[in-house]
């Protein structure tokens, strides 16, 4: 099977695999073993600061001299509702005293957002050449900067107007997010009520419509699937809950386990967790917040209230208080190295 095409030239990969980025998921390991089989590993730092984000980038490196992709969160900071804020904080202390688990109140002058535009200059100087972002679409001037020193640009898109959106600013890749891919939805122009567009119709409306290669992104967990994202037109494919339960994934390990016999119907849309539309495996955090009545905070507001709850509920390996953001077919997910899930990825493709 030939395997070059127009995307293993851009992103100068072996295969057109990208493994998807996780926050808190996709280690440096994790992203390092995708890039040395010859996919293109992707490194997460939406939202964290230009000293974690520079950390991780030079961790990588250290593990890898081939190209990976760093992900930035391109979206914009809203106001901090502090009525909204209070109500939700005082929630989750009870929530969190009822259930054995410390939660200390959030006040608003505590809370800290970044922006990616922070981090805009520290990747152009540790000379990072693949940028994909999700939640928006990022700044024209940002674009034009990352442009002129040879960045390849990934957006996400979950409809055919958002990858119009981005075809027209010149983005080179365009990742289309089907509804069945886990974690959070990369809406950006229907955030209250995200396109819920499964991938088998997403990805052709989509390469019918824009100029841009596309990469598929959603419900792709083996060779078969692979094979049918292709033969739907799509010149790549981004897998992230295959990962999941790899040996470098930073999943909890009750987490790890949940996924391989959860059922496609546990895994729901949520907002409970960080306030933006997410896919995951329901648990009593989620049931509990979802059923309160109580007004959820905006994203990265919402995120930064539920922090402390989840990484209690983290160091207990407590799975019931904490995100298992999955797709719908985690059950299909691996115990496995990620090299070897990889290479598995490779030969089924190439079998099917």
């Amino acid at each position: 099977m030939d395997w070059s095409n127009i995307v293993t030239r851009l992103l100068k990969v072996r295969y057109p695999i990208l493994q998807a980025p996780m926050l808190v998921i996709s280690s440096p390991e994790m992203v390092a073993a995708v890039s040395n089989e010859g996919g293109l590993g992707s490194l997460p730092v939406g939202g964290l600061s230009v000293e974690r984000t520079a950390e991780l980038i030079k961790q990588t490196r250290k593990l890898t001299d081939k190209p990976f992709a760093v992900n930035l969160f391109a979206h914009d900071i809203p106001k901090v509702k502090k009525p909204e804020l209070a109500r939700m904080s005082e929630y989750l202390a009870k929530l969190g005293q009822q259930n054995g688990i410390p939660y200390q109140d959030q006040a608003p002058e505590t809370l800290r957002f970044h922006s990616y535009l922070d981090q805009v200059d520290i990747l152009l100087e540790e000379k990072i050449p693949i940028v994909s972002f999700t939640f928006g679409v990022l700044r024209d001037e940002v674009i034009q900067t990352f442009k002129s020193k040879g960045v390849i640009l990934a957006g996400t898109a979950t409809c055919v107007e958002e990858a119009l959106l981005l075809d027209e600013k010149g983005i080179d890749l365009i990742i289309a997010q089907g509804m069945e891919a886990g974690g959070h939805r990369g809406s950006f122009l229907f955030e209250e009520s995200p396109p819920l567009i499964g991938s088998f119709c997403l990805i052709p409306l989509v390469t019918e419509k824009v100029k841009r290669p596309v990469i598929a992104a959603g419900g792709i967990m083996d060779g078969k699937t692979i094979k049918a994202a292709f033969i739907l037109g799509a010149r790549g494919v981004q897998l992230g809950t295959a990962f999941l339960a790899s040996t470098e994934s930073m999943a909890i390990p009750s987490y790890k386990r949940t996924l391989q016999k959860t059922s496609e119907n546990e895994i729901v849309l949520t907002r409970s967790f960080t306030g933006r539309w997410a896919r995951g495996v329901r648990n009593k955090f989620m049931t509990s917040v979802d059923k309160s009545g109580i007004a959820i905070p905006a994203y990265p507001v919402q995120n930064s209230l539920t922090i402390p709850l989840r990484t209690a509920a983290q160091k207990g390996d407590n799975k019931d208080f904490t995100t298992m953001f999955a797709g719908q077919a985690a059950s299909k997910a691996r115990s496995a190295g990620s090299s070897e899930i990889f290479r598995n990825l490779v030969r089924e493709t190439e079998m099917t």
